[in-house]
């Protein structure tokens, strides 16, 4: 399986396609990352240095794979963060001349919005180019439970409200939706939940709620999913294994009281995951 990775990226550390790619090739999958930026470290340092990248990079970088007659060998392709809209038309683009090759091919699109807590991070426009393009044009999104309220324009406070934000954001286009990091007035305090919605039906996968934050989870947690997801052709072996998967990585980061995402040294954890968590069925 290739799949073409579209993200920012850091020298030290990981988020975006330093998230991702190792994750994904872990587990056997070959990715061909496309930096939108690169950066020293991630920005929640509070200094970093570094330059974003054009957004006509991605089209050559695109094309230049095109020529070797490769895009028919895709599989899918991933994106996270946009740093502007015209990076998001790019990697739009990039997504038509895929499908374009290969009819069979996937998008996921992890729609960078904000999160609880924080509010809306991106630069203007990004919001309304997530909701208006990025997720009517993919297949699989994988929002949080903030960028699923702001997609769907309702709460998300009970799992009843998930599941008609879920509804209408499916409406928009995507076949496939995973809510990370969810927390309801049915979760319980000590735990985390991820729902994951497809044409197979909903599924709740809940795991221990970890004394940890940090960079780089949501990012390798959508890949992974959207990798089981092409391969297993499930929703909820493809949300069991990427949660089992990310939990295991951060109980390791956890133990050892890192500030960074531990995926070098719990790497096991992502092809043999030590504890798995069932799927549940939900409404």
């Amino acid at each position: 399986m290739n799949l073409l990775s579209i993200q920012s990226h850091v020298a030290y550390g990981h988020v975006g396609n330093a998230a991702a790619t190792f994750p994904l090739q872990r587990i056997g999958v070959e990715v061909w990352p496309i930096h939108t930026v690169q950066f020293s470290n991630h920005t929640g340092y509070g200094a970093w240095t570094g330059q974003v990248f054009e957004a006509g990079l991605i089209g050559d970088l695109v094309k230049g794979i095109e020529a070797r007659g490769m895009l028919g060998e895709c599989s899918g392709v991933l994106s996270g963060y946009m740093g502007s809209a015209a990076t998001g038309d790019a990697i739009l683009d990039a997504v038509a001349r895929v499908r374009r090759a290969n009819p069979q091919a996937l998008y996921c699109c992890d729609p960078v919005i904000g999160d609880t807590g924080r509010g809306i991070f991106v630069r203007d426009g990004i919001p309304d180019f997530m909701r208006s393009k990025a997720v009517p044009a993919a297949d699989v999104i994988t929002p949080n439970q903030f960028e699923l309220g702001y997609l769907s324009g309702l709460a998300t406070k009970t799992l009843d409200e998930v599941l008609s934000a879920v509804d209408i954001v499916q409406a928009l286009g995507p076949r496939h939706i995973l809510v990370t990091s969810l927390h309801t007035e049915e979760t319980p305090r000590d735990r985390l939940d991820l729902l994951a919605s497809g044409p197979d039906g909903r599924f709740r996968v809940r795991t221990p709620l970890l004394p940890i934050s940090v960079n780089g989870a949501g990012d390798a947690i959508a890949a992974l999913f959207f990798a089981h997801l092409l391969r297993k052709g499930s929703t909820a072996d493809a949300v069991s294994a990427a949660a089992s998967s990310i939990y295991g990585v951060l109980k390791v980061t956890a133990d050892k009281g890192s500030r960074e995402i531990l995926l070098i040294d719990a790497q096991d954890e992502l092809a043999r995951p030590s504890e798995m968590f069932a799927p549940e069925r939900v409404q």
